[in-house]
C-alpha cells in the first residue's frame, strides 16, 4: 500500500473513532427521568373533599335591651361581662317627671270618685221622688245619666293612672333573660329618647355554652351542603386547635355582592369551656364527599406539563389514550358508572428513560390529592410531579425528542 493511501486510511479510522467517542459521550451524559423530574408512586388511600368559607361566631339568643320611656340615666347596675338573672335591675332613668304624672293621675281619681258618690246619691233621691211622682221621668233619667258618666270618667282616670304607673315602672330597666352582658352602649348621665324606634342600651347573650356560626358559601358549593353534615372550623385565637359543629340551617335568602352570589349557612356548636367568644372569625370546612381505598395522584401531577408536551402527545396518540379504559378491563364501565364525579386529566408516567402522557378520569379532590376513576394508571406506577429544581430544560427537550424518534 502506498504511503498516501495508508495515511488516508489512518485518518478515516481516526475520524470514525472520534465520532463513536463523541456519540458515546453524548449518550453517556443523557439524564434519566429521576434526575430531570420530581417523581412519585401512585398509591391507594382515603380522600375527603371539603368546601370552605369564613363566618362569624354569634350567641344563639342575643337580646337587645332598650327603653320604652325617655329620660336621663341616673344609675347603672351592670357592666361588660357581668352575669345577670331574669328580672334583675340593669339601670334606672330619671323618674321625677313620670312620678309627677302618676301623682296627678291619682289625684284625678280622687276627684272623679267624689263626683261619682254625689251622682249616686242624687240618683237614689231622684228614684224615691220619682216613685212618689214628685219629679218627672226626664229628671230621673238625667240623674241616672250623671251617675253613669261619673263611673265612665272614673274608669278612664284609673286607666290613665295605670298607664302612668307602668311608665314610671319602666324607668327601672330589668333584664328580660338570664345571661351575660356582652355590650353596654350608655353611661350614667346620658339622655336616651324613646321615639319611633326603641334605642338599644345593653346587649345580653342568653347562653354562651351553645353558639352558632353564620357563614357565607358560594353558590357553586351550596348544592353539596346538607343539614346535619359535620363541620370543622378554626379561629385565630386558637390556631392549633380544631373545633367541630353541625350544619343547622341553609337559608334561601341569597346575597349578591359584586355579582357574586352567596348563601348563609348556619352552623350550631357547643362551647362548654366558654373559650369561643361572640364576634370571632371562624374558618369553616364542611366535608361534602369521601372515598375509601381509591387510587390517588398528587394534584401537582395533573398540572404538570413538559416543554414539549404537544409533541409527546402527538407521538403517543393522546386522543386514543382517552378511551384507555377499554384496555383496562372494565375501566370504561367504571367511568360511566361514576360519570357525575368524573372529568378528564393527564399525567406523565415514567417508562424506562422516557415519560409518556396518560389520559385519566378524575373524581373528587382535596388540597393535595385527586381520585382516579379510570384510565391506564395503576397503583405502583411512577408519575412526574414537577421538574427537578436543577433540571436543564434544554436537556429535557433533547431527551424527550430522542425518545419520541426512537419509538
Amino acid at each position: 500500500m502506498k504511503p498516501l493511501a495508508k495515511t488516508l486510511v489512518i485518518v478515516a479510522g481516526l475520524g470514525v473513532a472520534a465520532s463513536a467517542g463523541w456519540y458515546a459521550i453524548q449518550h453517556g451524559q443523557k439524564k434519566t427521568p429521576d434526575q430531570l423530574y420530581r417523581l412519585e408512586s401512585v398509591k391507594k388511600g382515603d380522600i375527603t373533599q371539603t368546601v370552605s368559607a369564613n363566618g362569624t361566631l354569634n350567641p344563639i339568643v342575643l337580646v337587645n335591651v332598650g327603653t320604652q320611656v325617655s329620660g336621663t340615666v341616673t344609675q347603672l347596675y351592670v357592666d361588660f361581662n357581668d352575669k345577670v338573672e331574669k328580672g334583675q335591675p340593669l339601670l334606672e332613668l330619671d323618674r321625677s317627671l313620670l312620678a309627677a304624672q302618676a301623682r296627678q293621675s291619682a289625684a284625678a281619681i280622687g276627684n272623679i270618685s267624689a263626683t261619682l258618690e254625689l251622682a249616686r246619691a242624687n240618683e237614689a233621691r231622684m228614684k224615691e221622688l220619682f216613685a212618689q211622682e214628685y219629679v218627672s221621668r226626664q229628671e230621673f233619667d238625667q240623674a241616672v245619666q250623671a251617675r253613669k258618666s261619673a263611673e265612665a270618667q272614673l274608669a278612664q282616670a284609673r286607666a290613665l293612672a295605670d298607664r302612668d304607673q307602668v311608665n314610671l315602672n319602666y324607668t327601672t330597666i330589668r333584664s328580660p333573660v338570664s345571661g351575660i352582658v356582652v355590650d353596654r352602649v350608655v353611661d350614667r348621665g346620658q339622655t336616651v329618647a324613646a321615639s319611633l324606634q326603641t334605642p338599644t342600651l345593653i346587649k345580653i347573650a342568653q347562653d354562651l355554652s351553645e353558639m352558632r356560626i353564620d357563614s357565607s358559601f358560594a353558590e357553586a358549593d351550596i348544592g353539596k351542603i346538607r343539614i346535619g353534615q359535620k363541620v370543622r372550623f378554626t379561629v385565630d385565637a386558637f390556631p392549633d386547635r380544631n373545633f367541630t359543629g353541625e350544619v343547622q340551617q341553609i337559608r334561601m335568602n341569597a346575597t349578591t355582592t359584586q355579582n357574586v352570589v352567596t348563601y348563609n349557612v348556619r352552623v350550631s356548636l357547643e362551647n362548654p369551656e366558654h373559650i369561643l367568644l361572640p364576634g370571632m372569625t371562624a374558618y369553616v370546612n364542611i366535608a361534602v364527599a369521601e372515598r375509601k381505598d381509591v387510587l390517588l395522584v398528587p394534584n401537582a401531577a395533573l398540572r404538570f406539563k413538559p416543554a414539549d408536551a404537544d409533541e409527546q402527545a402527538n407521538a403517543a396518540g393522546a386522543p386514543a389514550a382517552t378511551g384507555s379504559g377499554n384496555r383496562n378491563g372494565g375501566g370504561e364501565a367504571k367511568g360511566r358508572g361514576r360519570k357525575r364525579d368524573g372529568a378528564s386529566g393527564r399525567v406523565y408516567v415514567v417508562e424506562g428513560r422516557t415519560i409518556r402522557p396518560v389520559q385519566v378520569q378524575i373524581g373528587i379532590t382535596d388540597s393535595r390529592n385527586t381520585e382516579i376513576l379510570g384510565g391506564e394508571l395503576k397503583a405502583g406506577d411512577t408519575i412526574v410531579v414537577s421538574e427537578a429544581p436543577t433540571a436543564d430544560r434544554k436537556s429535557t427537550r433533547l431527551n424527550s425528542s430522542h425518545a419520541n424518534v426512537s419509538r
